[in-house]
């Protein structure tokens, strides 16, 4: 039976070369960064050349780029290493109501521990207000923290637009974007964006698991959140994850050379897919900017008639699709394609054994029979079109069917 991945959201397979380079490292270049013979030597050059990497993607320099291992930690690092740091000056933070777990549950830690926290509210889509970022900016803002890109239902946040917003009417607040999911989709320049503090991970982008980066904006101050023999400055201790590091920069690399090249075939699976998906009836997409839910082929239609080029998959991320079956429970769905060898989610990888309602469904209002049977898709380089259109012909078989056993 082949085997069909659309769980790129969750982790990525590991580009072949990455694999490679990394057995290299692990097995001839094994020596400690930190030692000062030849081995070391070998080993902190992977570090540096990583990070000129890093640099060279993000606009910034080397002395910017700090690993982790992952981006839990690095939003972590970021969201606790700020607030500690800026707490003298106000305990204000602003963050948005679907961020990612690693964001909302260190928020609510921070809120145990004396800090304010606004959590900005979405549109329908799953994008925040300007406006209301604005009105909750004061005085005591220390930190604003807002998604790159969202995992669950791929709306974009207008991450340049606030960030100028933020450094004009709070000049000596940091901004902190989670770009875990919209680097390697897209071009992040942190210093142009005025974002002081971005978390990346490794893991969703071709490399290995257990590695991420954080990138420390110049005089940006933050406190470690953790302590040891002083590596990466103080700021984060600990032996570098070196294979880790120089497999995540290379697939950085990889996925960087060939950007506007896969993003366009991304958008134009998305499109294809969401356009033929519709069609069965009874499923709508969420987080669209133009057509909103269409659910019904008729809807299909009319947009057709309204724009020949069909769906707009454009304000969107390239790789991610967020269906609602009516009817339908998203872990029985799941199951079903999974028989055939299709692997998707339902929902973020990240939250799927709670109970709790997911917070970017609950955000965008979608109606309350409909969140226990929403899955997500999420494409990859890898992904193709005689993919989807498996995945697609399973859909047509099974809904009908699953719909008969669904419980009135």
């Amino acid at each position: 039976m082949k085997e069909i991945y659309l769980d790129n959201s969750a982790t990525t397979r590991v580009f072949p070369e990455v694999a490679s380079l990394m057995t290299k490292v692990m097995t001839e270049d094994y020596g400690n960064p930190s030692s000062m013979h030849h081995m070391g030597v070998e080993a902190e050059k992977h570090l540096r050349e990583s990070s000129g990497i890093f640099a060279g993607l993000l606009g910034c320099s080397e002395k910017n780029i700090y690993y982790t291992s992952g981006g839990t930690e690095s939003d972590n690092m970021a969201i606790i290493g700020a607030a500690q740091a800026l707490k003298r000056r106000g305990n204000h933070i602003i963050t948005t109501s679907i961020e990612h777990p690693a964001v909302l549950n260190t928020c609510k830690y921070l809120e145990e521990n004396g800090f304010k926290v606004t959590y900005l509210k979405t549109d329908n889509t799953g994008r925040i207000s300007l406006d209301e970022l604005e009105s909750a900016l004061n005085q005591d803002t220390v930190l604003v923290s807002i998604m790159h890109t969202n995992n669950e239902i791929g709306s974009l946040q207008p991450v340049e637009d606030a960030g100028r917003l933020i450094k004009e009417k709070c000049p000596e607040c940091y901004f902190h974007v989670d770009a875990v999911q919209g680097f390697g989709k897209a071009s992040i320049n942190p210093v142009k964006t005025k974002i002081d503090l971005l978390s990346a991970s490794s893991h969703k982008i071709h490399g290995p698991k257990g590695c991420g980066l954080l990138y420390v904006g110049d005089g940006v101050r933050i406190v470690p959140i953790n302590y040891g023999g002083g590596q990466q400055k103080g700021l984060r201790s600990g032996t570098e994850n070196v294979p880790g590091i120089a497999g995540m920069a290379l697939a950085a690399k990889m996925l960087y050379e060939n950007l506007d090249t896969d993003v366009t075939k991304l958008y134009e699976l998305k499109k294809y897919f969401i356009e033929n998906v519709l069609a069965i009836g009874g499923v709508s997409v969420n987080g669209l900017l133009n057509q909103g839910n269409l659910s019904e082929q008729s809807d299909l239609a009319q947009a057709h008639e309204k724009d020949e080029a069909g769906v707009d998959v454009t304000g969107t991320a390239p790789h991610i699709i967020s269906l609602s079956v009516k009817d339908v429970r998203a872990e029985v769905l799941l199951h079903a394609l999974e028989d055939k060898g299709i692997y998707v989610s339902a929902g973020s990888a990240c939250s799927t054994h709670k109970r709790t309602p997911s917070a970017p469904l609950t955000s965008i209002g979608l109606d309350k029979s409909l969140l226990e049977s929403t899955i997500r898709i999420s494409m990859s380089v890898f992904t193709t079109k005689e993919e989807l259109d498996f995945t697609l012909d399973t859909l047509r078989q099974n809904i009908p069917l699953l719909r008969k056993f669904t419980r009135k």
